[in-house]
């Protein structure tokens, strides 16, 4: 996926979810964070951000801000991204090399899931899509924070499994350079036994990582994942 009309510049502040005060060629300027996320190793004052310009006059924020640079590696943190990439990937063919139609949000049992692929030959695939942007020592963990929410999409991918479809958890990390994934055990342990659950029921857990350019974001390559809970 691309952006348009991007710019550089400093992270000053965050004063609550939604916005932040950044510094464009010595101006300070209120931008609209596109992640509600903590978000707490990422916006730190002084590290540089890309923002993109809006192209809608009637906002009251000029800039989105979409990418940062935490210690010389760029981070995309717009949560908006990972699904629109996923969906360019998928219909690019690497999971499904036959012909095949992508669906945005598809409804199944309780929950609306991300994407859905039906293919030629009749493959009908349920596709969640989670996008990562924390990272410590190259390891890439999610959630960043408790999400009851993951927990059902988890648990409604093993039914549709059960139900005779394909099931597919998609983590899309934000970020190149990153040598394991694995689940945030610390932050939410069920998350991560949900994901052992559903790994043992047929539920296929894929991490890739992404190439981060000022005005686009790409999926590359495929991330070794360790589902294991670590011994204290």
């Amino acid at each position: 996926m691309n952006y348009n009309h991007t710019v550089k510049a400093q992270f000053l502040d965050r004063p609550n979810r939604f916005i932040a005060h950044v510094d464009i060629q010595g101006r300070t300027e209120t931008v609209h964070v596109k992640n509600t996320g903590r978000c707490r190793d990422l916006l730190v004052p002084g590290y540089e951000v890309i923002l993109e310009e809006s192209g809608n006059p009637a906002r009251k924020t000029k800039y989105d801000l979409i990418s940062v640079c935490k210690k010389g590696r760029w981070i995309n943190m717009d949560s908006q991204a990972p699904n629109r990439t996923a969906e360019d990937w998928l219909r690019e063919g690497p999971l499904f090399e036959e012909e095949h139609t992508v669906y945005r949000e598809k409804t199944y049992g309780n929950s609306r899931f991300d994407l859905y692929v039906e293919t030629q030959s009749g493959r009908k695939a349920f596709v969640e899509v989670k996008g990562v942007t924390l990272e410590e020592n190259n390891i890439a963990r999610f959630p960043d924070a408790p999400t009851e929410r993951g927990v059902k999409h988890v648990r409604e991918l093993i039914r549709c499994v059960q139900d005779g479809y394909e099931a597919y958890l998609l983590f899309v990390i934000q970020m190149k350079g990153i040598r394991l994934f694995q689940p945030n055990w610390k932050t939410h342990a069920d998350f991560g036994n949900a994901l052992r659950e559903a790994e043992n029921a047929g539920v296929k857990i894929l991490a890739y990582d992404c190439l981060v350019g000022e005005s686009s974001l790409e999926i590359q390559d495929l991330v070794p994942i360790d589902l294991e809970e670590p011994v204290c």
